[in-house]
This record gives structure tokens, sequence and C-alpha cells, in this order.
């Protein structure tokens, strides 16, 4: 599911959903023929998973004509195939449906925030005029697959993505109720996040532990191990936006190997996601960024890990633990499950 309609979904039910209420932003193609983007991505990414129209349908949750048409329509717009039927094998995504799913899942991972931003404000908008003001839960977080696959999967947390220092200033200023961040390797936390283990106003809870690592193109042809090859070698380096947890790591990274951040070609560019960042790399406009491993194998990229971090949870103590409690459980569960993921540590 989109990460729009993610931030859309009602606790359970709530007036919204008993009136039929969905709130999302579509953005649209228009040439020789209309189609939606998001629609677009979702069936590329589909075929691209299934091998076969029929399957991608299934996985959408179509009729086997629709899927038909919206491919029809999709090809007609931009006058080229994206997809080849192959006798006995299914239906294959050409070079260039490859590549335009690529630039798609850039686009949409880019606008993400901005998109999630804005129908959450939509659908807090609505809320406060049909339901309680405490029937669900306002998170800001930093991006991560498998928060957001959690939360999908719930009623009851309205999710904006954020940076992690900039989720901590939404929990700051009232605007969420809690705050999704990390700070980058074990240890005890550096400031500004020392501060908020400090406050007596906040419960603090592990989430679960993933590895970060350099992703890099298939194959690493550069031949990058360390934060010192990327500068030595002028890889282009694709950074994240200011305030997020891994551009921090990054800095105290490069601080370490003794270098400025200036010296890493890129580092003024920015992107909002794993998947924004992984996306360029994939498509050649980049040659390294920093990553989770499990978007990074998403991506077919090559990956070279350089630690573990704690992904955290802050909430405020007027919160009850209880409305978490099965969170926490089902991110735990899927922790140990998922691939450069753990649960926290001391957990069974």
């Amino acid at each position: 599911m989109p990460l729009g309609e993610a931030a859309a979904r009602s606790s359970a039910p709530s007036e919204p959903a008993r009136l039929g209420v969905r709130l999302f932003v579509e953005g649209r193609c228009e040439g020789t023929s209309a189609f939606a983007f998001r629609a677009a991505h979702a069936l590329l990414d589909a075929l691209g998973r299934s091998g076969s129209l029929q399957g991608a349908a299934e996985r959408l949750s179509i009729s086997y004509r629709s899927a038909w048409g919206q491919l029809d329509a999709l090809e007609q717009a931009l006058g080229r195939p994206v997809v080849v039927k192959t006798k006995g094998h299914g239906t294959d995504l050409t070079a260039f449906g490859t590549a335009l799913l690529a630039l798609l899942a850039a686009s949409q991972t880019r606008l993400a925030p901005a998109l999630a931003a804005e129908e959450l404000a939509l659908t807090d908008g609505l809320r406060r005029l049909l339901e309680p003001a405490d029937a669900r839960i306002r998170l800001a977080a930093s991006h991560d697959p498998l928060l957001l696959e959690a939360i999908e999967a719930r009623r009851d947390i309205d999710l904006m993505v954020a940076g992690s220092l900039d989720a901590l200033a939404r929990l700051r200023d009232g605007t969420v109720d809690a705050a999704g961040f990390h700070y980058g390797s074990d240890g005890p936390p550096p400031p500004p996040f020392d501060v908020v283990f400090a406050n007596h106003d906040l419960t603090v809870v592990p989430l679960f532990r993933r590895e970060q690592g350099l992703m890099l193109a298939a194959g690493n042809p550069l031949k990058l191990e360390t934060i010192a090859d990327v500068a030595a070698r002028q890889a282009r380096f694709v950074n994240r936006q200011r305030g997020a947890g891994t551009r921090i790591w990054f800095e105290r990274l490069c601080a370490e190997a003794g270098l400025a951040p200036e010296a890493i070609i890129g580092h003024h560019t920015e992107e909002f996601t794993h998947q924004a960042v992984a996306a360029l790399i994939a498509t050649g406009a980049a040659d390294v960024g920093m990553g989770t491993r499990a978007v990074a194998e998403r991506f077919s990229l090559a990956y070279r890990p350089l630690g573990w971090e704690n992904y955290f949870l802050a909430a405020r103590t007027s919160l009850s633990a209880a409305r978490l409690a099965s969170f926490y459980e089902d991110l735990r569960g899927r922790a140990r499950g998922a691939s450069g993921y753990a649960p926290p540590r001391g957990d069974p």
C-alpha cells in the first residue's frame, strides 16, 4: 500500500471510515492516453514481482481485464512497450519498463513525505470534525520499511515521515504523540539525542535493531569499502536530508575518518528515504549512499555494512502504554525474520 494510503487509514472504525471517506493526493500523467502515477507504479512493481499479468492482477486485487487496460493505457501514453510476453515464461518488463519502474519508484519515494504530510493534515482536519481528538495516535518517524509495514497493518496510527530530529521536534511542540528516531551505531546517545532519554515527560523504548551500510551499484564497480574510499575514488554520494539520523551517522563517520563532508562529491544531494537513495544508485544517477541492508537487497544493490543501530520510539507519558504494547510486539516479531534487522538486545 502506498505511504499516502497508510497516512489516511482510520481507527476501528472511525467516523470517516464509516462514511467511506478516504483522503489522498493522486498524480496523473497526460500523453496520448492518460495514466495515474500511483497506479502505474503499483502495476509495474506487481509485474516485476510476479512475472505475469495475471499474477500482477491478483496482487492488486483487480481483474485481468482491468490490469490489461491499465497496461495498454500506459503504453499508449508513452508510445513504448513496457512489457514483453514470452510463451511459457509469462510477462516480463522490458528494459524500458524496468528503467521506468525505477524512475517511478524514485519519484514516489521523494514525494512520499510531502504527500503523507498533506494527507495527514487533510485527514486530521476531517477527523476533528467527525470523531474524538484522542481516537488515533499521531506518529512522526524516521523512514524505515519495517516500520511502514507494521503501521500499514494497523488502523489506529497516523504516520508522518520525517527525519529523526524533525520527528522529535514535532513531538516537542505537540504536533504528534510519539516520534520514531535513531542516531546511528550502538553506544550512548550523542547530543542532541541525549536530552530525549533524560526527559521525564517521555517514555523511550527501543523498537528494533537494524544494520546500515554503504549501498553501491551492483557488483561494486568502484570497489568501495569505506567512507574514505568514497572520497578517494571521487564516487558520487547521495546524502539524506539535514536532521536525518542516517545523515548524522554519516557525518560522524566522516569525522572519524578525518574527512570533512565537503570532501565527498554529492554530499549536498539530499533524499528523504532509503528507497529514494537506492533508486538513484540503481538508475546510475549516483554511485553510493547509506541505507539499510533490506533496501539494498530490494534494489539488487551491492552492500558493505557499517554497523548496527537501535531504532527508538519516544512517546508522551500521558499516552497509555497499553495502546502501544501490541505495536511493539509486532515490530519485534517482524525484526526477528527480516534481513538486516534484529529485536532489541535482551529480547527473547
